[in-house]
């Protein structure tokens, strides 16, 4: 079933990437599940930029760096793919999956719109170092999606600290 199958249906939008914990796909497909609503699982190159997209779910996109490869079809990353079906196969729900690329909150946003989807699903941020830099550079995906469209986001914690323990990007006690 592809992106476009379930439009109009007000089914569940899941941000997926390589290497993320199943934790955001679990809890996505539970949701999904108990509302009896499809799932569509996004992922976002944010490397690339939207040339163009089509009515069959088919996007285009052109590297930002200008020595990566030219333009061509964005293709899901095969070993995401394997993941997520051997996470949601035989679970009894719908999904699909879609290919996106360019400002990951901007991309989300425009997929959820195009798909009427009920609630958006993201992981919280990665700790650690990467994860602080990268989100001071780029922001929270949540954050921008929170306050740049009208559905509900559901943040999944993926690495949860002890309430006393400080998260790695607060600053050091003074």
């Amino acid at each position: 079933m592809n992106g476009n199958e379930i439009a109009g249906r007000g089914g569940i939008l899941a941000a997926v990437v390589p290497g993320q914990p199943l934790a955001v796909l679990e809890q996505a497909a539970r949701l999904a599940d108990d509302l009896d609503l499809p799932l569509v699982c996004a992922n976002v190159d944010p490397d690339r930029y939207v040339v163009s997209s089509y009515v069959d779910g088919t996007v285009v996109a052109l590297p930002y760096d200008p020595d990566l490869p030219e333009a061509g079809e964005e293709r899901f990353d095969p070993d995401l793919e394997a993941h997520i079906r051997n996470a949601l196969d035989g679970r009894g729900i719908p999904y699909s999956l879609q290919q996106l690329a360019g400002d990951p909150a901007w991309a989300l946003a425009r997929l959820a719109e195009d798909l009427d989807a009920r609630y958006i699903v993201v992981g919280s941020r990665e700790a650690g170092l990467r994860g602080s830099v990268r989100e001071f550079f780029n922001g929270s995906v949540a954050v921008h999606l929170a306050h740049r469209q009208h559905r509900p986001v559901i943040v999944v914690p993926l690495n949860p600290q002890p309430g006393a323990q400080r998260l790695p990007w607060e600053d050091p006690p003074v």
